[in-house]
């Protein structure tokens, strides 16, 4: 065993590790790591640049809704998809799994006549087994993801067919509609907002307290990078990223709060977000999620059961992909035989764009989702400003190759200071 991998080996088992290095405080240095802040940076841009074009219709409350509810769909793809990219995998059949979740929803609902929440849940399940069937020939069989989950895309649209008879099926129940386009009630009645109007008062407190949780969780992450002499961002800049994502996030919920209050989808994405948020960061599952995709050789030397935690991986992108295609059956109130198509490659783009590394080891749930949204500002920007489809497919195609750029940018970079 190499020096490295004994160093390796020992961090992850937490046994032997040596002692943390002196803090390198960053003083009064007011500098930005694009590798971390590019994403965001480049985000505001986008947004900035489509206000301007669409003379402020982008942030419009309607607009602001729509595009949360019509790209749900894909965000609850990309946190799946972050996990398999960050684990050194990908998977290429979560279109067809979304086509085929919707179909089996769609029959059992519609045709059968089953409760709707037993038919979730059955819808569910099957996507767990979706993802258990990939995982095994991925995990304990050794068949690489590419290969499986590229004969999956094509198995999985053929059930798909099979079970639609190449014909769509609905409609839905209002309660499946209502998750896929529904909007929180305004309990608490609305507020006024000066020259902005009403604004429904229980999204607003929503508003602050996910501000407050944003500040409070990055305040004591800070304090625990310093408590272990990490380097950490000078206080003005903390303070200058504190206040631009506090910005970002009452904007879109004042505007949310002037139209139809929270998208139920919101909410449940909220959840999931906060959810997988904790799992990446804090739990040891996560933790060995990071090792297998930065080295696996490592990760299986200091007894991470390798093949568990990618089985589990493809389950959870399997129950994801289900309920990503009950949202999007939902929204169209029908089960088609073409739901889906391509929404891999959004997926994936997502996840790449959101900051995930091409080798693995790399990646933040939030950056996956700002990534699906670049991605969802685009698509709506252009289509505002009435942009031709092979513009929007060029621009989204520049932006996912300038993604990767810069990270591979980025890591030259660090290799060569390292050096």
């Amino acid at each position: 065993m190499t020096s490295v991998e004994k160093a390796s080996v020992e961090t992850l088992s937490g046994g032997g590790a040596p002692p943390p290095p002196a803090a390198k405080a960053s003083g009064g240095r007011f500098s930005v790591n694009l590798r971390q802040s590019g994403i965001y940076i480049a985000f505001g841009l986008i947004i900035l640049l489509f206000s301007i074009l669409t003379d402020g219709e982008l942030l419009s409350p309607q607009n602001i809704s729509n595009i949360m509810v019509q790209n749900s769909y894909i965000l609850v793809l990309a946190i799946g998809m972050i996990l398999i990219i960050i684990a050194g995998h990908i998977d290429l059949s979560v279109g067809s799994v979304v086509a085929l979740s919707g179909a089996i929803a769609a029959v059992l609902m519609v045709e059968m006549d089953v409760a709707w929440p037993l038919a979730l849940l059955i819808t569910l399940v099957a996507g767990a087994l979706i993802g258990a069937w990939q995982g095994y020939w991925v995990a304990y069989f050794g068949i690489p993801a590419f290969i499986v989950t590229l004969a999956g895309m094509l198995i999985f649209r053929a059930l798909t067919l099979t079970v639609l008879g190449n014909q769509g099926i609905g409609p839905f129940p209002d309660e499946v509609r209502t998750l896929s386009n529904g909007f929180v009630e305004g309990y608490l009645g609305n507020i006024g907002l000066g020259p902005l109007g009403g604004a429904d008062l229980i999204t607003l407190l929503v508003g602050l307290g996910v501000v407050a949780a944003i500040v409070v969780s990055q305040w004591r992450a800070r304090q625990g990078r310093i408590g272990y002499r990490q380097s950490v961002d000078a206080l003005p800049l903390f303070a200058l990223k504190m206040a631009g994502a506090s910005a970002a996030v009452l904007v879109v919920i004042v505007q949310l709060a002037r139209f139809k209050n929270l998208p139920w989808v919101l909410v449940l994405l909220a959840f999931l977000v906060v959810g997988y948020t904790l799992v990446t960061n804090r739990a040891v599952f996560g933790r060995h999620i990071y090792a297998i995709g930065g080295n696996l050789h490592a990760a299986r030397l200091s007894g991470i059961n390798v093949k568990s935690v990618t089985f589990w991986l493809f389950v959870n992108m399997g129950v994801l992909s289900a309920v990503a295609g009950i949202i999007f059956a939902g929204r169209l109130n029908q089960a088609g035989p073409t739901a889906g198509n391509s929404f891999e490659l959004d997926a994936i783009a997502a996840a790449f764009i959101g900051g995930a590394a091409v080798q693995g080891g790399v990646g933040k749930v939030v950056g996956a989702i700002t990534g699906g949204l670049i991605m969802a500002v685009i698509n709506n920007g252009m289509s505002l400003i009435g942009a031709p489809s092979e513009r929007v497919m060029l621009f989204k195609g520049l932006v996912l190759l300038a993604a990767v750029a810069l990270d591979v940018w980025a890591k030259r970079r660090a290799g060569a200071s390292a050096g």
